[in-house]
């Protein structure tokens, strides 16, 4: 559907008046069942964000980009993953591998899964530990690396990756004396920081390599783009009360 998809422009499109648009959303048709077929399925999950303690958390499948399963939620919750997950086991799908962000604890969690973790997550995660334009000389060279993470294969990242660390090894040890306390800590802690990053989640960055026979893509961008679609949606929308924005957003991914 074109246009803002604003009351007027619904209007227009079904040719009723903006009272009858009004309430068709104030009481919407029973919300149709989605009719699962158990399959087998790549799993992308994430969620996204209204303000700090409102949020969606989706599921979906990478192949055929069929909503799977959402909750509402105030807070990223390793147990809500694991609902949802739990409850297309119970319906039969077939989970051949799992696409997610880096939140604690989600590896072990699914670790009877192939999960691979989202390559621009990784990407975003080092970029606020050194920054876009990182000062240090070690800092430039391991964003150039960071880079090559979502367009070049494992060896290749894994051997860039490991010639840095034997570079840069003596100086990510450098530690720095606090006279007042007598303490010491290191000197380029966000910098040692970034590379610990990689490095704890170097197992899950190139799942999708080690099983080409899956098609687990290597990040979550179909996912992020539903999001991105949905939010300039509802950016039209700014006065809908948060009961109506449910029922928006529950008829977009319908849609």
């Amino acid at each position: 559907m074109n246009g803002k998809q604003t009351y007027s422009d619904l209007a227009k499109s079904f040719g009723v008046s903006q009272s009858t648009i009004k309430r068709k959303l104030k009481f919407p048709e029973k919300e149709h069942i989605r009719c699962h077929i158990p399959c087998h399925v790549v799993l992308l999950m994430d969620t996204t964000y209204w303000g700090r303690n409102w949020g969606l958390l989706v599921i979906m499948d990478a192949h055929t980009k069929a909503l799977l399963w959402k909750k509402y939620v105030k807070h990223e919750r390793l147990a809500d993953y694991k609902e949802g997950v739990d409850y297309l086991e119970s319906l039969g799908y077939c989970i051949d591998g799992i696409v997610c962000d880096g939140l604690k604890g989600m590896f072990q969690l699914f670790s009877a899964y192939r999960i691979q973790m989202c390559q621009f997550h990784q990407v975003a995660i080092i970029r606020r530990y050194i920054t876009i334009c990182p000062k240090l000389e070690a800092g430039k060279e391991l964003k150039a690396i960071t880079k090559l993470l979502t367009r070049t294969d494992k060896e290749s990242f894994v051997e860039e990756f490991d010639n840095w660390i034997v570079k840069w090894n003596k100086f990510l040890k450098e530690r720095t004396l606090n006279p007042i306390t007598g303490k010491s800590k290191y000197t380029h802690g966000r910098l040692r920081s970034a590379y610990l990053s990689i490095k704890r989640n170097l197992p899950f960055l190139f799942v999708w390599f080690d099983y080409p026979e899956f098609g687990i893509p290597n990040t979550n961008n179909s996912l992020e783009g539903s999001f991105t679609a949905l939010k300039n949606k509802l950016r039209n929308h700014n006065g809908l009360s948060k009961e109506n924005r449910m029922r928006f957003i529950n008829e977009f991914f319908k849609a």
